[in-house]
């Protein structure tokens, strides 16, 4: 039986779905040393699964730096405390890695983000925004695909949460590391449907917009 995907993924049916979370290890990382040596480990992959997190700002017209990059493999995950590794020597080189691929989602966004604290050139990176479009796929936020292409989904509770907290809580870097990893599952879920054609797309009718009011008026 094929998949069945939709081009638009009606937000109503999310919190029905299961939930899905990353239950893998989880590495924060804080030091240059710990940072080269997750770096090294981390380019000893093929598939990168990555994702940035910045503190909230509720003042008009300000914006906080990156304060997180989460960079997971499938079994791994490391949060790299970017307001304690400015300037990172170990993270620039991951950034620039023109060999192991690196999958995220509105990458330009994060990339932005990221040259804020870091002068780099992008190395191979696919941002899944781009070619999920290739299914058809229109809503292409995160949580829409995963539920789209999984029947599951991501919650984004802890989004909003402080990321310069002294300690990340666990329901953080949970939140974070499931993010990065989710983009390898999509990454791979995209590859597989390009090479099987295992899917059909249901095109969703669009509302109808709202009546007009009339502006005539009636005399009896």
């Amino acid at each position: 039986m094929k998949k069945h995907l939709v081009n638009k993924f009606d937000k109503k049916m999310l919190p029905s779905l299961p939930r899905v979370l990353y239950e893998g290890k989880i590495i924060v990382v804080i030091t240059e040393a710990v940072a080269e040596k997750a770096v090294d480990f981390l380019l000893s992959h093929s598939i990168l699964g990555i994702d940035t997190e910045t503190r909230p700002c509720f003042s008009k017209g300000r914006q906080n730096k990156v304060a997180l990059l989460q960079v997971a493999t499938h079994n791994d995950c490391f949060l790299f405390r970017l307001n304690h590794l400015n300037n990172s020597p170990a993270v620039k080189r991951l950034l620039e890695d023109k060999n192991v691929l690196k999958v995220g989602l509105s990458l330009h966004d994060d990339i932005n983000s990221l040259s804020k604290r870091f002068t780099f050139k992008p190395g191979f990176f696919i941002d899944l925004q781009d070619i999920m479009k290739e299914l058809g796929v229109e809503d292409l936020s995160l949580a829409k695909l995963y539920a789209n292409l999984f029947g599951m989904k991501i919650s984004k509770r802890e989004q909003l949460s402080n990321w310069e907290a002294d300690v990340l809580s666990e329901k953080q870097k949970r939140y974070a590391a499931t993010d990065a990893w989710a983009c390898i599952n999509l990454y791979e879920e995209y590859l597989r449907l390009k090479e099987t054609n295992d899917y059909e797309l249901e095109i969703v009718p669009s509302p109808a917009p709202p009546a007009e009011k009339s502006s005539t008026v009636d005399f009896l």
